[in-house]
């Protein structure tokens, strides 16, 4: 069920949702924040409404495994409806992944050559880490399941993953480069997202490949594959989905302001600064709610 927190800490649930996990309420160090970097809680951001009676919605929590693992479809379900609404399709290229809260070894995603823009929550299969579809009749896309597989295994942490062939990350990733701290937004990934060079191009279809791919990402929340495109990670699919959308968009603000001229980049201070307002998962995750809110709104058969 989804909470509600009040000025003064009170909470409550709204039985109609089915939400995940709860906040982190400290400032503490995380190796996932990157170099020097925090991994900032509720209680230490700014954006935290500080007068009485007012509400904010956070993620949810499960007791029971069934719940979480259908509300995890959900969100899974619905990332892929934005991600096609948004454009990120590129034929059968693309794939959203979250792990099994029973089985962490196992992972549902979209299957392999349906549209973004059609999965519904039955549509969804799931996959093991030897790439046996353990549930569903359809294939999965085989370099989802090299990289992701991957992924998965060398984070616990990670609950979801996401990649896409979309026009401006793939088209920066080709540079083999970092995002440059030039936008607020920018900064929610500054010093938490990497470059990997090797297999630049290739098409990832062997699994050491991916696993290349996994130890190129790190403890990162994102990696930019050279002349491949944008990859991300986070602790629930809204978090994950939230952070491939803001680089893709970062990606396209860049790529414009370079054609203009030389942006001015924002000194490390600040950027971190604002990293760590921005940029911990808690805030990925509610800068995705905007967008599962108009999806639900306009496409309730995603729920089927």
């Amino acid at each position: 069920m989804d909470r509600t927190t009040h000025a003064d800490g009170h909470q409550e649930t709204d039985p109609r949702t089915d939400p995940r996990t709860g906040p982190t309420t400290d400032a503490t160090t995380d190796p996932k924040a990157g170099p020097g970097g925090t991994r900032t809680g509720l209680s230490g951001s700014a954006f935290v409404p500080r007068q009485e009676n007012l509400e904010l919605n956070l993620p949810p929590v499960f007791t029971d495994s069934a719940q979480e693992r259908e509300h995890r479809k959900q969100r899974l379900a619905g990332a892929c409806r934005v991600f096609g609404r948004l454009g990120f399709s590129e034929g059968v290229a693309g794939h959203i992944t979250v792990r099994d809260p029973d089985y962490p070894d196992m992972f549902w995603v979209n299957p392999f050559g349906m549209s973004f823009r059609h999965v519904r929550v039955s549509d969804l299969i799931l996959v093991d880490h030897e790439g046996q579809v353990r549930h569903g009749r359809r294939p999965v896309n085989r370099a989802g399941f090299v990289i992701h597989s991957a992924i998965h295994a060398a984070r616990p942490d990670v609950v979801a993953a996401c990649h896409a062939h979309a026009v401006h990350g793939k088209a920066f990733s080709s540079l083999g480069r970092l995002l440059d701290p030039i936008t607020q937004d920018a900064c929610a990934v500054y010093e938490q997202h990497t470059v990997h060079r090797d297999g630049a191009g290739a098409v990832v279809v062997e699994e050491e490949a991916g696993r290349q791919l996994a130890a190129g990402l790190g403890r990162h929340k994102a990696v930019i594959h050279q002349n491949h495109g944008v990859f991300t990670v986070g602790e629930s699919v809204d978090e994950a989905a939230w952070w491939f959308i803001s680089m893709e968009r970062s990606a396209q603000a860049q790529l414009m302001a370079e054609a203009a001229g030389t942006p001015h980049l924002i000194d490390p201070e600040a950027a971190r600064h604002t990293r760590d307002q921005t940029g911990f998962p808690l805030a990925g995750w509610f800068s995705f709610q905007p967008l599962w809110d108009e999806i639900v709104r306009t496409d309730p058969d995603l729920f089927e």
